[in-house]
């Protein structure tokens, strides 16, 4: 099944940035820094201007998405405080940080409910999406559902990523069962990747080997 991820709601995101960015604080952050939720006992919400980040499962650090655009982490927890995830920087990252309780009063007064509404739906709609790349399929399916999801990245992201790490993190798989069906793939020429396994291409991948 050739799946593909849901659209990014930009302008709504635009419209969101521009109304909290005036009460937030701008921040540099290095890579492999953890970000939490709370800032002096404050729930929190983080706008991220640019730079690579990721998203982690709390309870075993299963890597759920990468993020490499403009984005906002929180709004979720705003209502819902459960904090079952974590932020990972993965190169240095500039983000806005500013109260949950203050972001509810500038979202309330310039009623951006609905651009909030949509931002919401995208984060529910991808999660669903990330389901489908893992959930109730054999390995050969898991791992062709990544290459099509890899290949979506920039070109200069898929370069600092092997496409054994890129799956290890997302998925359990082992690494010898992804390392032995990347490697028949390539010898079919179904897909093609320079040396240290950095993908380059995904041709039409076939439903088994």
């Amino acid at each position: 099944m050739n799946l593909t991820p849901p659209q990014r709601p930009n302008n709504a995101l635009q419209r969101v940035c521009t109304i909290l960015k005036p009460e937030s604080e701008e921040l540099r952050v290095p890579p492999r820094k953890y970000i939490t939720w709370k800032h002096k006992g404050h729930q929190q919400i983080y706008f991220f201007l640019d730079g690579q980040f990721s998203i982690l499962r709390e309870s075993d650090k299963l890597l759920l998405v990468t993020v490499f655009e403009p984005y906002i982490f929180g709004i979720a927890e705003m209502i819902q405080p459960v904090n079952s995830h974590i932020m990972r920087t993965e190169s240095e990252v500039t983000l806005l940080r500013i109260s949950a309780e203050k972001a509810h009063q500038l979202i309330q007064q310039h009623q951006l409910w609905e651009d909030i509404a949509s931002i919401l739906a995208y984060n529910t709609a991808y999660l669903v999406y990330r389901d489908v790349l893992t959930l109730q399929q054999g390995t050969y399916n898991i791992i062709c559902n990544h290459l099509r999801d890899m290949i979506l990245l920039p070109e200069e992201m898929r370069s600092k990523i092997t496409i054994l790490k890129y799956i290890q993190d997302r998925t359990h798989l082992s690494r010898s069962s992804i390392l032995n069906i990347i490697s028949s793939l390539n010898k079919n020429h179904y897909i093609s990747y320079r040396r240290g396994g950095y993908l380059i291409s995904v041709n039409d991948l076939p439903d088994h080997l």
